[in-house]
């Protein structure tokens, strides 16, 4: 499983310091609603935005790690590139240590084949609904029927799941792109289901790393990002394949001997698609032990989540089989 780690550094200075910062660049500038953007180093994995706010003025650097260095687990040599650009960005006078890691987005492409399957998951995937800690979103920037989104309601953790191609083709029509470029971003994202975590706050980052300085930090978080990424992953998609909920229904009763915890996984089968949502389904299934009803489901390779009625497509294999 290859993951792509994108960071955001942010600095707060006071109107003076802030000042002086901004007019010294503003010629690289460029106005995006309410921020200024410097792309000056975007080819190399950093921009850095500017936010003046009436209470608070902010200094924001937006780092790829997989753009500034070829292989982002070999930390040292990270450390030591983004902390030389960026000391060099800001005449000296800022070091990375001086900024606070307030953001890690963590970016999983997974293969699915065809533009079709992905539409398929995407589907099925959201018919999930509402999960215990999070709460359905939609974004502008996303076509409700291609991405399934989730708002942490109190665990500062976003989870967005999306078709990449219909992303980003459609980004590059609303920014008036040409037949050539539209057709070349197509091909370079077709077939592609995109899961992204985000740890929105210092707060979420710290579940990963106790170290206090910045440096620290980012390096803990490059190695233990896999697992920061499945902890959230593996909370909202339960594993297993995806089948019609008569299929579902015929597998329970071939593969579990449990006469308890067969009829558990059974009305758990029947409730979600009358809940809605698969954690209200948990819920009203009024189970003590509702994490053994889905591990039981886990040991035969079957989501407790089926196929629509109305969905053509009668069997989906289990999502984790392609990056696993």
């Amino acid at each position: 499983m290859i993951l792509n780690q994108a960071f955001e550094l942010s600095m707060i200075l006071d109107t003076d310091h802030f000042r002086r910062l901004f007019n010294a660049k503003t010629s690289y500038l460029k106005e995006l609603g309410d921020e200024y953007l410097d792309p000056s180093l975007a080819e190399k994995g950093i921009t850095i935005i500017y936010r003046a706010s009436k209470y608070k003025k902010k200094v924001r650097v937006l780092v790829n790690a997989g753009m500034v260095v070829d292989d982002p687990s070999d930390t040292d040599k990270l450390l030591h590139k983004l902390g030389k650009r960026i000391s060099e960005y800001f005449d000296h006078n800022y070091k990375l240590d001086d900024f606070t890691l307030s953001g890690v987005t963590l970016t999983l492409d997974i293969a699915i084949g065809s533009r079709e399957k992905v539409s398929d998951y995407l589907k099925v995937l959201q018919r999930i609904g509402k999960v215990k800690g999070f709460s359905p979103v939609n974004y502008d920037c996303f076509d409700e029927k291609a991405s399934f989104c989730l708002y942490g309601n109190s665990n500062d953790i976003d989870f967005l799941l999306y078709n990449l191609e219909a992303v980003t083709v459609g980004q590059l029509r609303n920014a008036d792109a040409g037949r050539k470029q539209l057709q070349s971003a197509s091909m370079q994202t077709k077939g592609i289901l995109r899961a992204e975590v985000k740890l929105t706050k210092p707060k979420a980052i710290r579940e990963y790393t106790d170290v206090a300085d910045t440096s620290g930090q980012v390096s803990e978080l490059i190695k233990a990002s896999t697992d920061a990424f499945m902890d959230t992953f593996a909370r909202v998609v339960p594993f297993g394949g995806f089948y019609k909920k008569d299929a579902a229904v015929e597998i329970v009763h071939s593969e579990v001997t449990d006469n308890i915890m067969r009829r558990k996984m059974l009305r758990l089968l029947a409730l979600i698609p009358d809940k809605k949502s698969l954690y209200l389904a948990q819920k009203a299934l009024n189970c003590r032990d509702v994490e053994k009803v889905m591990i039981a489901f886990t040991k035969i390779n079957l989501s407790p989540v089926t196929i629509s009625k109305r969905h053509e497509v009668k069997h989906l294999n289990n999502l984790y089989s392609y990056f696993l």
